[in-house]
């Protein structure tokens, strides 16, 4: 106890000691930072900007938004080219005077393409030396276009590098190596962290993977289905107000027959809401609110189908959740041309830019994307017995209001990981799922959507409320999170106005409503539901 409490001195006097001279001398720390990065002969690496940036705001190159109350901290900037065609941008942000000692890598969103900067000040407030990358698609998605190395380098390739080169410039920054490592994302990011454990399970020892893309090939199919079902025939379109009126007749119908409070205007156990689109929806049953036509029942029918194999009739992907109809990311954003542009990436990159949508067969053309992108662009893998041998706790979560990445193939991969680790409870040892009620995607939604998961402040900084210190806290003292306490913020994620709070549990725990106050965690308890419960897709269909 005294040696390390003599070596955390010692440390301390000399990051004060880097500090001061930072400061008397930023051009000489800048060469000198530069020196020792080179010294470190990382193959196609350029560094592209060293910064030393003191406490208060910083605007990226290039970004119109100012972000404030950092604590000073050294920029590094770096480009990697592991193969010709590569290009893969990383930044790193360093706290100078205020490291906690861990290092933290983020992730992206989309088809990436762009540094993530909310993700670095975020890290760097709490105190991470804090890592993010575009995934080697700037400058934007298409530049994958006939490069196989770049669909790699967005897999798989980028997210690796970026982790094994920045815990190497932070050691040669702070004279030391992070004595623990974080990773956290969703969406793309989500993708990127199984991805991170599946592949390389040495590389972090704490992942949180919220809404993960990780079926990525089938993922983008339930796009074009949902696009090609509602374009099928002029006037499908749905307009605000009918998927308005789609999601509360569904949530009128089940609200507080899940488990939710009978108040709620979002559902917790969307599992639980099964009824006949036709009937639910049927012309003359409601006398408020619009009217679906028949053209759009029969699309809406496809569109809860989910994509299908129309020769073998397999499915390929889950659908949209019911009450996820009006959903930020959903069947407004998928129904339009541009929107199924910024969606459809992966169809220009396997089947050429000019690939047009609407001729997919979902049989045929489906065989080819997946030969060529799975491979390297799903993380579907269940078998997470090395980064459980290597001591590594992984947090996934997702939404149920989240119709851009519908929970259900979470809940897939989460009961195929149980299969293959024999139970439940060795898999709760280490990997812990929690499906948040009325959360859309990544946040938001009409529910409960604050939990620190994008690194933005929790109502209260500690493990009860924060997701990230609730992981550090597992990893590091071994206290495995049996409850969170998540918050609601604003309207759907349109400010910072605290709503309500409620408890989520590790799966297949919901909170259920025991009476009171609807917005006070004590009002709620644990009930394990059903495990599964979800249609799954063929064999074929989860490499």
């Amino acid at each position: 106890m005294l040696r390390a409490i003599i070596h955390a001195g010692i440390f301390l006097i000399a990051l004060l000691g880097l500090i001061t001279a930072e400061a008397r001398h930023p051009a000489t720390a800048t060469d000198s930072l530069r020196q020792k990065i080179l010294a470190l002969k990382i193959p196609g690496l350029t560094i592209t900007d060293i910064q030393y940036i003191n406490d208060g705001s910083y605007q990226p190159v290039g970004s119109t938004t100012t972000f404030t109350g950092l604590p000073a901290f050294c920029l590094v900037a770096i480009t990697l080219k592991p193969t010709p065609v590569s290009n893969i941008r990383i930044q790193l942000w360093m706290p100078r005077n205020s490291w906690n000692g861990r290092f933290l890598g983020t992730g992206n969103g989309g088809g990436g393409g762009t540094i993530i900067y909310d993700r670095l000040a975020n890290g760097i407030k709490k105190g991470f030396a804090t890592a993010n990358t575009d995934m080697g698609t700037s400058p934007g998605v298409d530049s994958a276009v006939n490069h196989p190395e770049r669909w790699a380098d967005f897999g798989y390739r980028s997210t690796h590098l970026m982790t094994v080169v920045s815990k190497q410039i932070v050691e040669a920054y702070y004279g030391k190596a992070p004595h623990h490592t974080y990773f956290v994302g969703c969406s793309t990011g989500g993708q990127q962290a199984l991805m991170e454990a599946q592949r390389y399970p040495g590389d972090y020892n704490g992942i949180i993977a919220g809404a993960p893309a990780n079926n990525r090939t089938h993922l983008h199919t339930g796009f074009l289905l949902n696009y090609n079902a509602i374009n099928e025939a002029p006037g499908n379109r749905y307009s605000p107000a009918d998927l308005a009126y789609m999601t509360k007749t569904i949530v009128s119908a089940y609200a507080g027959k899940d488990g939710g409070a009978p108040s709620d205007s979002f559902l917790t156990d969307p599992r639980l809401a099964r009824f006949d689109p036709g009937e639910l929806f049927k012309r003359g049953r409601n006398e408020e609110g619009p009217r679906l036509t028949e053209a759009q029942l029969t699309a809406l029918k496809r569109i809860y189908l989910g994509p299908v194999n129309p020769r073998t009739g397999e499915q390929i992907y889950a659908a949209p959740p019911p009450g996820t109809e009006n959903s930020g990311g959903g069947l407004e954003l998928q129904q339009s041309p541009k929107g199924a542009a910024s969606l459809l990436y992966p169809y220009r990159w396997a089947l050429g830019a000019d690939f047009d949508y609407r001729s997919f067969d979902f049989d045929k053309h489906q065989a080819v994307v997946d030969s060529m992108l799975a491979p390297v662009l799903n993380a579907n893998n269940p078998d997470l017995g090395s980064f459980k041998k290597a001591g590594g706790k992984l947090i996934m979560y997702t939404g149920t209001a989240d119709a851009l990445v519908p929970y259900p193939d979470a809940i897939n991969y989460y009961e195929r990981v149980i299969h293959l680790q024999g139970s439940l409870k060795k898999t709760q040892h280490f990997f812990r799922y929690f499906l948040i009620p009325g959360m859309g995607h990544c946040g938001g939604g009409p529910g409960i959507n604050d939990f620190g998961q994008n690194l933005r402040t929790a109502v209260k900084q500690d493990s009860e409320h924060d997701v990230l210190l609730a992981l550090v806290k597992w990893v590091e003292e071994g206290v495995a999170p049996a409850k969170i306490i998540a918050a609601a913020l604003g309207c759907c994620g349109a400010d910072s106005l605290f709503r309500f709070q409620r408890p989520v549990y590790p799966y297949p725990q919901f909170p259920e409503y025991t009476g009171g106050d609807p917005g006070d965690p004590s009002s709620y308890k644990a009930v394990e539901h059903q495990r599964g419960g979800v249609v799954m897709p063929a064999e074929r269909y989860l490499k």
